[in-house]
């Protein structure tokens, strides 16, 4: 007979009491985002919308050129995703496996790197990209994020290299394979799920990434999501249901690009977790 602990039950009634307070924001946005500002004045936020009314939504996309927002998110997450992954193999490649000299004080500068605040860079990268003519421009911005988020990947994947199978190495070597051929044709598919993740998170960090847009991208043209959000709700008035549009707009190719890579997250910690 099946023992029944008490203990699962009250952990499956507290998970899904936090994923109700965590999605119920969620919800009262998407139920204001679709309602008319007459509904919304009478029944107040949390009531069911008598109709659906796409107003606020259309009025918020035309308003902020949101396709092309969208277009400047996508490529720049997409571009600085790839680049960054890319950087952190070649540098964890030879911190972690080339063992190269200096390595712990290369460890030591990437994890520094990794605690400074954005609040610390903001201004040598402001002068800097003034004086190289990337201002305003969604490179200086690929550039930065690349950097930023390389050094997390170096850091992460140095300890993971660190602890390659050595005999996977030792086989590549016997069949004549070079360092370059090594690591495209062993280590990097071996690492494939790690990747895979640090490919999503930095995908994610860039794309909700609005201090530094926003000091460095001032033209309309060049804006990306979060900074229209963050100008176009100080800037100009806006009702309770165009605000709610603006936010379930604004949240959603995050999420829909997050539940797409799920299960890539989820094969990826499992292989860390396997290992």
């Amino acid at each position: 007979m099946t023992k029944r602990y008490p203990a699962r039950y009250i952990v499956l009634a507290v998970l899904i009491v936090l994923l109700l307070l965590t999605v119920a924001p969620l919800l009262v946005v998407a139920l204001n985002a679709v309602k008319s500002p007459a509904d919304y004045a009478s029944n107040g936020p949390l009531s069911i919308p008598k109709s659906l009314h796409w107003s606020g939504i259309v009025d918020f996309w035309q308003r902020v050129d949101f396709s092309r927002k969208l277009l400047n998110s996508f490529i720049t997450a997409s571009v600085v995703a790839v680049l960054g992954v890319l950087l952190s193999v070649l540098n964890a490649y030879a911190l972690g496996i080339g063992r190269v000299k200096g390595r712990v004080w290369f460890l030591v500068f990437f994890l520094v790197a990794n605690l400074l605040p954005q609040e610390v860079l903001v201004y040598p990268l402001y002068y800097l990209s003034k004086s190289l003519h990337l201002y305003d421009s969604l490179l200086s911005i690929i550039i930065i994020f690349t950097v930023i988020q390389s050094a997390f990947g170096t850091y992460l994947l140095s300890s993971v290299y660190a602890e390659f199978p050595t005999e996977l190495l030792d086989a590549a070597a016997v069949d004549g394979a070079g360092r370059w051929r090594t690591l495209w044709r062993v280590v990097v598919p071996v690492s494939g799920p790690t990747l895979a993740v640090l490919f999503t998170f930095f995908f994610i960090w860039t794309w909700n990434e609005f201090f530094l847009p926003l000091v460095f991208l001032i033209s309309n043209a060049n804006q990306t999501v979060p900074v229209a959000l963050g100008v176009l709700q100080g800037d100009r008035q806006m009702d309770a249901t165009t605000t709610s549009a603006s936010a379930l707009i604004g949240i959603l190719p995050a999420m829909l690009f997050f539940l797409i890579f799920q299960r890539t997250l989820t094969r990826g910690i499992t292989a860390g977790a396997i290992k």
